[in-house]
């Protein structure tokens, strides 16, 4: 929450999130190609797959450091356990996972991990990890306790072709999702019992994207159909589906539309020659939101059938923390974020941008969801209105992913090769 890390070829910086001021430098054996902080933030984990070495740094200890190396069995994903202890390394080919302990430098081997999209999964409280596996041409899941790494479960799972695995947040159940050329979601309790099975349809695209409420009680499942379907916690039963057509028709939808305006400069203030500031704000468009009359035609993108990964279909869903809103994205309307209400079970708001939707994510704290497009601009949006905000500086800074920070009063937005933060001033409740 209160440090940053980022890296740089070879070396891992760490600073002050609140000043960004450097705290710790730190030189890696080779390129850094995926950092990870440990859950209580004293460790940061550096991976470098091309080299198969994972190296650990420690905050309060500048000169303790750990290196754990592959060899030959190479690496394709590492991660953190919940405990903030162990490091998970997923060797090539998916051969196994191992689980290496920071405290007592023991090693323990998962076999046959699947090569999917999702194959390891934590409950929430840490203590149970379920993992995704392969053998023998058939899909199986195995529960671990964490604390000792010993087996809790393991049960083979009715897919042909399992793509991932995601705990309710409650830790209560697991849901277990098949390749997109079969619609089928599966929810199994901790003991490995089969609770339920749902299908929407057959024969075509199946599940693209799934997300459960921070409250355990609906999981919305996105598909390549442009619908989103919420399940009910208590039967498993489709409550409803949020469908997202090419025109917003609905009276009571409040549709957002992004427009560039060029920026109006009182003559008087200009200075010659315009200081560098100034003068990047003079040329700049900046954005602001229109509000438009139902009905509002989207962008509509028909996509091509017959390539792999078709751009169509629910590619992005997440529910805010406080279970009242679902953010979606259809791809096959690659400028629109839709904003559902999800007691009344209703779209409240469409946002339509003038550029594709890159990534969007909610504040932590409260209804607040920040998303960009690949310009300079992050754009925010509350139950109070939407937002845009420029990126001041010189150049260009084509914002890719972002990322809040725990506390959600500030924003590291991410371009290919820089990152900046974004401080928002706390709102007096």
């Amino acid at each position: 929450g209160s440090a940053q890390a980022s890296g740089v070829q070879y070396r891992l910086v760490i600073r002050d999130a609140s000043t960004l001021q450097v705290l710790q430098l730190y030189t890696c054996l080779d390129q850094i190609q995926s950092i990870e902080w440990s859950s209580d933030s004293l460790f940061v984990l550096c991976a470098m797959y091309r080299r198969g070495i994972v190296q650990v740094w420690s905050l309060e200890q500048p000169g303790w450091h750990c290196k754990i190396d592959e060899g030959s069995a190479g690496l394709v994903a590492s991660c953190w356990s919940p405990d903030g202890r162990h490091i998970l390394n997923t060797t090539e080919f998916h051969l196994r996972i191992t689980v290496w302990s920071l405290c007592t430098k023991s090693v323990s081997y998962i076999k046959y991990p699947k090569a999917c999209q999702q194959g390891i999964a934590f409950t929430r409280d840490g203590r149970y990890m379920a993992v995704a596996e392969r053998r023998d041409c058939k899909d199986f899941v195995s529960i671990f306790v964490c604390s000792d790494w010993q087996l809790l479960r393991h049960f083979d799972t009715e897919t042909q072709d399992l793509f991932g695995i995601d705990w309710a947040p409650n830790g209560c159940v697991l849901a277990v999702w098949d390749t997109c050329l079969e619609y089928k979601i599966l929810l199994y309790s901790l003991d490995g019992r089969l609770l339920s099975m749902y299908r929407a349809y057959e024969w075509s695209l199946g599940i693209k994207s799934i997300a459960w409420s921070p409250s355990s009680q609906f999981l919305a499942i996105g598909s390549y159909d442009e619908k989103v379907r919420i399940l009910n916690h208590v039967t498993w039963k489709k409550i409803t589906e949020f469908e997202h057509p090419a025109t917003v028709a609905n009276k009571r939808t409040v549709v957002y539309k992004e427009v560039e305006k060029s920026p109006s400069v009182e003559t008087g203030r200009l200075s010659f020659p315009p200081t560098r500031a100034l003068a990047s704000s003079l040329f700049s468009t900046q954005s602001k939101y229109d509000i438009a009359q139902v009905p509002v035609p989207l962008q509509y993108v028909k996509p091509v059938a017959d390539r792999a990964n078709p751009k169509m279909g629910i590619g992005m869903l997440a529910f805010s923390p406080d279970n009242c809103f679902l953010a979606t994205k259809n791809d096959n309307i690659p400028n629109a974020v839709w904003i559902w209400d999800v007691q009344k079970l209703k779209l409240a708001v469409v946002l339509e941008q003038l550029c594709g939707i890159q990534c969007f994510q909610w504040d932590p704290r409260q209804p607040r969801l920040a998303l960009c497009t690949g310009n300079s601009k992050v754009y925010l949006w509350s139950p109070a209105g939407c937002v845009a905000v420029q990126v001041p500086g010189e150049g260009d800074f084509p914002i890719v992913s972002l990322s809040w920070s725990s506390t959600g009063d500030s924003l590291a937005l991410l371009s290919k090769d820089n990152f900046c933060v974004c401080y928002l001033e706390r709102e007096e409740v």
